[in-house]
């Protein structure tokens, strides 16, 4: 099953995510795709990386990437996480340099074609964009864009689709 898991900043969707997935592996490895990267200077960033580090059970395997479709390709039955999209996109926006007159529509493609074909257990964590004010700059206004339009090409992609509000699922999409 494909979850698409959405919800705004601090509203628990990874730790949701982690525990569904874990879960649905039944004591098999999980593959935690970590998509962001980590500046060494930011304190607080090294410390949210360390407590979703902690939380994960011995089992699971961290890889970190940016080229999350090539790696869902390369083991698509994996149970996998992928954390998060909002990153991934961050990183393919630059790649591209979409922010400015690049597109970044191939590498959205390879992603949403990736997720459709993944046969394991997948559980995709993004950034609810429409939960806040229309972003003040060029720049903003583009990723909320670009990632509105791909969380919902992933949701009809995923099997289910969850909003996690204060750490709660609200089941948007369920598989009939």
């Amino acid at each position: 099953m494909r979850t698409l898991v959405l919800g705004g900043i601090r509203s628990g969707k990874s730790q949701w995510a982690e525990g569904q997935l874990d879960a649905a592996a039944q004591q098999e490895p999980v593959r935690y795709m970590a998509t962001g990267a980590s500046p060494a200077a930011d304190v607080e960033w090294a410390r949210r990386v360390a407590a979703h580090r902690e939380r994960r059970p011995g089992r699971w395997l961290t890889t970190e990437t940016t080229d999350v479709p090539a790696a869902l390709r390369e083991d698509p039955t994996t149970a996998t996480l992928v954390d998060d999209i909002g990153g991934w996109l961050t990183a393919e926006l630059d790649r591209c340099d979409a922010w400015n007159a690049g597109s970044a529509a191939p590498g959205i493609n390879a992603l949403v074609a990736a997720v459709a074909a993944f046969a394991g257990p997948l559980a995709l964590v993004s950034p609810e964009v429409g939960l806040t004010v229309v972003p003040a700059t060029a720049s903003g206004r583009r990723f909320a864009d670009e990632l509105g339009a791909l969380n919902q090409r992933l949701a009809a992609t995923c099997d289910r689709v969850v909003l996690i509000v204060a750490g709660q699922p609200i089941t948007v999409k369920e598989p009939w």
